[in-house]
Order: C-alpha cells, then structure tokens, then sequence
C-alpha cells in the first residue's frame, strides 16, 4: 500500500483534493476545501498516494494539544477514496492520524464501516429515482399520510426562501435553546458558506407561508454529489398547527422525484424526529464516531470539560 502523508492546509492542493472527493463513491459536500475553510477552526489531511484517497483532520488546540473536533453544521467526514473501498482504507488511515493527534473524535462517513469500537448513529436517506406517485406510496399510511390528508393545500403556500438568513434566522428563533453549542460566530461562518454555495448552485432554500404571508416553514439544503442534504430544517409554532414541516418534505420530494438523487435527511437518533423522518419512506444508512484517547487520564479529563464547554 501507497504512503499515507500527512499535510497541513497550506499544503493541500486544493484542485487534487476536490477532485479526490468529487470522484470518490462516497463523496460528501462536507469534505470539500471550501466547506472546511468555512466551518473548521483548522483542519490538516492525510492523502493516500497522489489524492487517490483523502481525511480531512478538523481541529483545534488547548493547553498546546491539538485534538480532533465536531465541526457545526457537518454530519459526516472519514476516509473518501477514489480507487480501493474506503472501509479498507479506514484502519490505515487511523493509525496514521493517531501518529499526529493523541485526543479527539472523528465522525465517520457512512461507507467507514467495520471499525469496531465505533459509535453507531442514525441517517435516513430517501432515493429519488422513481416519480412522485410511486414514492407517495412509501409514505406510512398511519402517520405521514394521515398528517398529509389533514392539511388545507389551498392555505399552505410552497415557495422559495429569499436568502439563507431568512432560514437561519428562523432556525435559531425556533431552536436556540435546545442547541445552545451552535455558537453566534459558527452561525455567520455557516451564512458565509451558503452564500458560496448558492453562487456555485448547490444552495436550495424552500419555505411554507401561510395566507398571511408569515413563513411556516423553512430548509436550507446543499445540492453535491447527487445528494441533496437537508442541513436545516425549521417549523415554527404556527407552522405546527397545519403540519407545515410535513407539507414542506412532502413537496420538497415532489419537487425532485425522478431526478435520481438522494434524499439526505441528515440525521436523526432523536427518536420523534427518527419516527418523522421513517415515515417518508426512508431507510436508515448510519455513519460512525471514533473517539479515542492516548493521554494521560487527568489530562484527558481536563481537556474533555473544557472541549464540551
């Protein structure tokens, strides 16, 4: 097997990395540069060969250690591999970043499986291949439907959201409190990116208002890789009463059905939201979360308060 480098960002080529992560099988919009330089405090990479396969390293430093971090708004990262399967790769790929971090948690893509002290978690995912009626009829008649037949179409209005403020304003009114690590900063850098991403025409930003005008509803999803990922996802109070976020999905998918991509709902292990999201039809394709530790426990533990704070 070819040498596993590891860089840091100012020695990544760019192009070859965006290339790795555009061909790879698994390629996620997550592991492209533009969207690290947006959300990562800093990130190194460990490349494999010439770009052949690629792990971005997102990290940050206290007390002088370098530890690996979740990074807002990012599901899933892990090895993306062009040639060999990634699940291969993983292990390799491990070691070599144990070699420069000594502290952290990696969220692994859904193609990193096999790696046996990982964490399981929950994404339902939601193939577009077929047209609206087919997939309608996926839909769980004792939940989703039921809710579907109660709505008044002719008060619910599906329309373009203007800006991504318009979507993260309503995102952070709705749930501040419930994700309170979100900081301000990570909100405008998450604004910054999606303004990038609509002038390249991978931002979607679809909302519900009702006859007043007021939005019900609002998404804000990135288009990459034939996955459309539904990063935020809001119902405000009113928007409730009228099942404004089942009429939002219900249509988000009329929308794209037949154009062959995949549904990504981004999450979730909450069990309400995993029950709403199933009900749409979806199967559940989980990613991983590899934490580990080689230091010594009072630092390690002195470092996990201060990382979770």
């Amino acid at each position: 097997m070819k040498s596993i480098q590891h860089l840091t960002r100012n020695q990544v080529d760019t192009t070859k990395w965006d290339q790795c992560v555009q061909a790879a099988p698994n390629g996620l919009i997550y592991a492209y540069a533009f969207y690290l330089d947006h959300m990562a405090a800093h990130w190194d990479a460990l490349v494999l060969g010439d770009y052949e396969a690629v792990m971005p390293l997102p990290w940050k430093k206290k007390w002088g250690i370098k530890y690996l971090y979740w990074v807002p708004f990012t599901q899933q990262m892990g090895v993306f591999s062009v040639k060999e399967p990634a699940a291969l790769l993983v292990p390799h790929f491990l070691q070599a970043m144990q070699g420069h971090f000594k502290y952290g948690e990696v969220f692994l893509n859904y193609d990193n499986t096999g790696v046996a002290s990982a964490a399981v978690h929950t994404n339902f995912i939601l193939p577009l291949q077929a047209d609206y009626a087919v997939i309608r009829k996926g839909y769980k008649t004792d939940f989703i439907k039921k809710n579907l037949d109660k709505i008044n179409t002719s008060s619910l209005y599906y329309e373009p959201v203007p800006e991504p403020a318009t979507a993260l304003q309503a995102y952070r009114q709705a749930y501040q409190d419930k994700i309170g690590v979100i900081k301000p900063a990570e909100y405008q850098q998450f604004e910054q990116l999606a303004l990038v991403a609509q002038q390249q025409g991978w931002l979607l930003l679809r909302g519900v208002k009702g006859k007043d005008g007021h939005w019900l509803a609002t998404a804000l999803l990135l288009r990459k890789n034939n996955r459309l990922h539904l990063l935020l996802s809001t119902t405000l109070p009113e928007g409730r009463k009228v099942f404004a976020n089942h009429f939002l999905i219900d249509q988000l998918i009329r929308e794209f059905a037949g154009s062959g991509i995949i549904f990504d709902f981004e999450g979730s292990d909450i069990p309400g939201i995993a029950h709403f999201y199933k009900g749409f039809g979806s199967v559940n394709q989980p990613y991983f979360v590899y934490r580990f530790n080689a230091l010594p426990w009072w630092i390690a533990f002195l470092l996990s308060k201060q990382t979770n704070n």
